[in-house]
């Protein structure tokens, strides 16, 4: 009888065993396949109860850990501070009472926006991480009403000064879809992390296409809503050029953290009257009929073969889609000179005024920028403000016939991480999409349209006249749930 008591013991235990086996297998391949979950859908697993907050960000914590010592998306992350948001949102939402739109959901921060608590350093060497940090910016005080779990802080170049993902302070930040290339900039640690699944949603900023460059090459979505849509502070040094915009995987998720971030603060003095808009309610109303005017180079780029044979392929969609697609330019010169000038001046009063000091520890190619940008004559500055003006009145004019235009969000796929540009020479002729859009402050996003021939991500970018966020929004979301462009790199 003993012998056989032991034997069913023996048995029991091996049930158990192999029970708790398959039970830690199913919570990993839980815990893994959340962090590929958009946040819509984890806000549906927390409200059905079949995952939790904390086992969300701990899923995102583990994939950081993972993936992050090849890409270097993040400057900063707090696993404490995380996971204690997320035992509070548990907990609300245990007891059936969940805080807000993003009650659970896990967001990573630009560098350069503001963290209660947290360093923001610019990505540069120049700021000290002693701080004090007292106070969050505007749409970081908006998360944490609505109960996002903020984890960690984006890699960015220096004071976002240009469109590429690297910096001395932090070093260089990779593509997931090739580490060779460059993510983009100065959003590319929040677009790198995307594409890698180190979180569902992040905040980035754009002066000069920092938000559409970066979700371009990194195959993501990226959104800079119109300027003052989303309340900024303190004033970014390029001033009315700086958007703050969503960047996610999806558009309806994007949509969801526009909703939340507009709403108002009393701090930014330039924002727009709030619309108590929920800017996902809208998105499936389609496109049919839309007056589409289709640019694919704005007559004076200088495209590669690669991105136009895609974004052509992409620009189709739109007319299967029963929109009236013409492709005609939007009839300006390129405002290069206009935007340099702007920016210039920016930069040179942000900077211009720092210490010996802490202007040795600058990048040498920015310091150079700083020190020409002082010497800009009043009069030029004058004249591009008038000259802005004048091509601000003419895309509004130009919106009167079309409700969007359509181009690629780039010149170009990522290129090297050792260069500043293509060519190396620290030219703009690589992103000549972008920054007319900063200048005319209108509404406008990257949203994956697909991939060159060497698999590197390509995106269109779709802007809106002034204030009309929700019809880039809703095309967006159109083009999306037809075209279902992958979004996530090999091996990823």
């Amino acid at each position: 009888m003993m012998g056989s008591n032991v034997t069913v013991c023996h048995a029991i235990m091996l049930l158990f065993r192999r029970l708790g086996q398959h039970l830690k297998k199913g919570i990993y391949e839980l815990s893994n396949d959340l962090i590929y979950k958009s946040a819509k859908d984890l806000l549906g697993l927390f409200e059905r109860k079949e995952a939790s907050p904390v086992e969300v960000i701990r899923a995102v914590l583990g994939r950081v850990e993972e993936r992050d010592k090849d890409i270097n998306a993040f400057i900063f992350v707090d696993e404490e501070a995380a996971l204690a948001q997320a035992r509070d949102s548990e907990k609300r939402w245990n007891e059936g009472k969940p805080q807000g739109l993003l009650d659970g959901v896990p967001i990573s921060i630009k560098d350069m926006v503001l963290t209660k608590g947290w360093p923001t350093l610019r990505g540069s060497l120049t700021v000290d991480p002693e701080g004090p940090w007292e106070e969050d910016a505007p749409c970081v005080a908006r998360l944490r009403e609505h109960g996002a779990v903020i984890f960690g802080k984006t890699t960015m170049p220096e004071f976002g000064w240009k469109g590429v993902g690297d910096c001395e302070l932090t070093g260089i930040t990779r593509n997931p879809w090739d580490l060779g290339k460059t993510p983009g900039g100065s959003s590319g640690g929040a677009s790198a992390a995307l594409a890698a699944r180190m979180g569902p949603l992040a905040i980035g900023g754009d002066a000069g296409g920092s938000i559409r460059i970066p979700s371009s090459f990194a195959g993501v979505f990226g959104f800079k809503a119109n300027y003052g849509r989303v309340p900024s502070y303190p004033e970014g040094a390029m001033r009315n050029l700086t958007h703050i915009g969503p960047m996610a995987l999806t558009v309806q998720d994007a949509a969801l953290l526009l909703t939340v971030t507009a709403e108002p603060d009393h701090r930014d003095w330039t924002r727009l009257v709030y619309s108590n808009e929920n800017f996902a309610n809208h998105l499936d109303e389609g496109i049919a009929g839309l007056r589409i005017a289709y640019s694919p180079d704005l007559g004076y780029a200088r495209v590669d073969s690669s991105v136009k044979k895609v974004v052509a392929a992409a620009v189709k969609i739109f007319d299967d889609l029963g929109a009236n697609v013409e492709e005609v330019s939007p009839g300006f010169d390129d405002p290069l000179p206009i935007f340099l000038t702007h920016w210039g001046a920016g930069v040179a009063g942000a900077l211009g005024s720092l210490s010996e000091e802490k202007k040795s520890k600058l990048e040498p190619a920015l310091r150079g920028f700083v020190e020409r940008s002082q010497n800009i004559p009043l009069k030029d500055y004058t004249d591009a403000m008038n000259q802005r003006a004048a091509l601000c009145v003419h895309m509004r004019e130009f919106h009167q016939k079309y409700d969007l235009l359509l181009t690629p969000s780039t010149a170009v796929p990522a290129f090297e991480v050792s260069r500043r540009s293509p060519s190396g020479r620290g030219d703009w002729d690589w992103t000549p999409f972008s920054y007319p859009f900063n200048l005319t402050q209108q509404p406008a996003c990257s949203i994956p349209a697909g991939f060159t021939e060497a698999g590197l991500p390509v995106g269109l970018q779709v802007i809106a006249d002034s204030f009309r966020d929700d019809l880039v929004l809703r095309a967006a979301h159109a083009f999306e749930k037809v075209a279902k462009v992958n979004s996530l790199p090999p091996g990823f």
